[in-house]
């Protein structure tokens, strides 16, 4: 028997194991005839047979437990333990397995989106815990594919309508122009998502369900769409623009560029866009609340912030003269603008503050959410393998969280607090790691193998 059919055979029997909810070690019969079977087949394995195939077999722990995610993988859902109950996901694990156990979490999710997530994509309204939002797209399709060939990957585009704290028909009607606009604004190979406001207020894109609602919508379209996540951009016009300033900032490590069309920022700080290139567009004569005097003002913000820091904050102001609330679709050029970027998901430096409504995650850093409150501010900087975080507001339990592209994980990383170094070593790449941070989040750019809590201050 060759080295393939063994290893099929070991995977089944795992399978069979864990599909019958027994364990190796019990003392009934049938489940000592499968630990003889495993063991057969591991001696199989070792045995002078495989070897004289030439072929290295590596029975370390760390290729063990990726077995052992094989078969879990393999068992149906419904018969599943808990993968962070299992003591194989706390195995620490090579760098090539630790890809090999990526790529094998990741398809089991997007397996697990296809088959729970459809329904609501089809019927266009997505729900999270009491809100829920309608929302209608706008294809802009890639050219077809050459044969034998990927398609290309899609962008996607969030556009939020106007309105307010007015009756749901005027939103409504809010909501269908927005659907409109996109077929003027055009932009390439896209998915152009017309959400309907989840409230009818005056800050209906405020509110902290839509962090929820866009994080869901953004898991479904990289899962069953083909969107690239590092090219999802966001925008809105009056009360939508509103809504950009907003999350802008708060969700920004989600967007490639984010653009605000005749809004105000209200209480919103421009600091989390450090690595959101950010666009700004207002009519000259557009007086009402301050929207033509914010926009500069906000101008000469980020100008301040990218003087002081030249790699981040990248930002684009145009204040149309002759306009008024209405800018004629002069604000259409925000989006090839938009299009010139891809979102970094690994940037070096972090700036994260916490807006209206509060975040857990933040690009390579985390935080216990019971812990953060509106005002929290987190810096933090990567430096080949040093990682320096320094907390400016606020006192959250802070998380960073890495992976073999930040830093090289077989050696040791230095982790500083403030000006004093907290952590020096190696640390071990997970399942446990991994798995909770697709579960998180779902997107394939943002997968991290080992993470460490930084002490409280």
């Amino acid at each position: 028997m060759d080295l393939n059919a063994l290893i099929s055979l070991q995977e089944w029997l795992w399978g069979r194991v864990l599909a019958n909810k027994i364990g190796v070690f019990r003392s009934n019969r049938v489940t000592k005839q499968f630990g003889v079977l495993l063991v057969v087949v591991g001696v199989l394995m070792h045995s002078g047979v495989v070897l004289a195939t030439d072929v290295a077999v590596d029975d370390s722990p760390s290729a063990q437990s990726i077995d052992a995610l094989r078969a879990w993988t393999s068992v149906p859902r419904a018969d599943r333990k808990p993968l962070l109950e299992q003591p194989f996901a706390t195995t620490p694990l090579t760098a090539s397995d630790a890809t090999q156990a990526r790529e094998l979490l990741w398809a089991d999710h997007v397996a697990i989106m296809k088959e729970t997530r459809v329904e609501e994509m089809t019927a266009k309204e997505l729900k999270a815990g009491n809100a829920s939002m309608k929302f209608e797209t706008v294809d802009f399709p890639p050219e077809k594919a050459a044969e034998g060939t990927e398609p290309a990957k899609r962008a996607l585009f969030f556009s939020m309508h106007g309105g307010g704290r007015a009756a749901a028909r005027v939103n409504d009607s809010q909501w269908r122009n927005q659907v409109r606009l996109g077929h003027e604004y055009q932009p390439v190979n896209a998915i152009y998502v017309a959400p309907r406001g989840p409230a009818d207020s005056a800050n209906l894109w405020s509110v902290a369900a839509v962090d929820d609602l866009f994080d869901r919508m953004i898991e479904n379209m990289i899962a069953i769409n083909n969107v690239d996540s590092n090219q999802v951009y966001l925008m809105g016009y009056s009360a939508g623009g509103d809504g950009a300033y907003q999350l802008a900032p708060r969700m920004a490590d989600r967007f490639a560029a984010a653009s605000a069309m005749a809004g105000h920022p209200n209480d919103s700080s421009p600091l989390g866009l450090r690595n959101l290139p950010f666009t700004i567009h207002v009519g000259a004569n557009d007086r009402a609340y301050g929207r033509n005097n914010i926009a500069k003002v906000w101008g000469e913000r980020l100008d301040a912030l990218q003087a002081a820091d030249p790699k981040g904050y990248e930002h684009f102001v145009h204040v149309h003269a002759d306009r008024g609330h209405w800018m004629n679709m002069e604000d259409k050029e925000a989006i090839p603008w938009m299009q010139k970027f891809r979102r970094n998901p690994l940037p070096e430096n972090i700036v994260w503050r916490q807006g209206n409504a509060v975040h857990d995650r933040f690009y390579w850093l985390a935080a216990d959410k019971q812990s953060v409150h509106v005002g929290d501010e987190v810096m933090a900087e990567r430096n080949g393998q040093t990682v320096t975080v320094n907390i400016k507001a606020g006192k959250p339990r802070v998380k960073v969280r890495l992976n073999d592209t930040l830093v090289d994980l077989d050696k040791p990383v230095a982790i500083t607090l403030g000006a004093k170094e907290v952590f020096h070593g190696k640390l071990p790449r997970t399942m446990v790691a991994l798995s909770r941070t697709i579960e998180e989040r779902g997107d394939p750019e943002s997968i991290f193998a080992a993470e460490y809590e930084l002490p409280a201050e």
